[in-house]
């Protein structure tokens, strides 16, 4: 992918298919965070209703303090996945669900799956974010639920950077999955070359392998 081709994501621009927040304020306060601290969304968005989106690589808590502004930057309605004891009190619950964070009992995978899968089979427009790496910290392997969670659902992947060599928040080409891993992940995996997460040492041994 020609990283120099990329143009900054206009959220005015996006299609109407894209799930929305339609907020009002803050995105726009959001929009200046990002500018002060030197950090662009580029790429594209396509104009569909439903995708698993990839967030990679992640080595960091830093992470979120640009990830979660670009999802308010761009106003779009990108779902995330926390622990359900993050819901026990109201005031965190009430914040968490406008934040777009969905609950979920880690100690039953199986159910978080088939869940996620019901979910885009609702009818309704439905961005499911994941960070397959699943630690801050170097891991050998990526958690492959994603995987499994767009195939069963019939969804593309959409493949997202936080490049901190180029302060981007990238954007990149839908992947449309196979049904076979083996030959599928590795593809995956080619989208990020030459990206690098803040902390280089903790990427995951498939993007590290990358630079070999």
């Amino acid at each position: 992918m020609d990283m120099n081709a990329l143009s900054t994501i206009d959220p005015t621009s996006l299609g109407d298919n894209v799930p929305r927040r339609h907020g009002q304020i803050v995105p726009s306060l959001a929009r200046a965070f990002l500018a002060l601290t030197g950090w662009q969304i580029v790429g594209d968005i396509p104009n569909i209703n439903k995708a698993v989106l990839l967030a990679v690589p992640h080595t960091s808590n830093f992470d979120g303090v640009y990830a979660i502004p670009t999802l308010l930057a761009l106003d779009v309605d990108i779902k995330i996945m926390g622990k359900k004891e993050l819901f026990k009190l109201p005031v965190m619950s009430h914040f968490l669900t406008w934040a777009g964070v969905i609950p979920i009992d880690r100690d039953k995978k199986g159910s978080v799956l088939q869940a996620n899968i019901d979910r885009f089979k609702t009818g309704k427009p439905f961005f499911l974010g994941l960070a397959p790496e699943g630690t801050r910290g170097y891991t050998d392997e990526w958690k492959t639920g994603f995987y499994y969670i767009a195939t069963g659902a019939g969804v593309p992947i959409l493949p997202v950077a936080m490049d901190y060599k180029t302060k981007e928040v990238r954007f990149m080409t839908l992947f449309y999955p196979t049904g076979d891993i083996e030959a599928d992940l590795p593809k995956i995996y080619a989208y990020y070359d030459g990206v690098e997460g803040k902390h280089v040492d903790k990427m995951s041994k498939p993007l590290q392998d990358l630079k070999k």
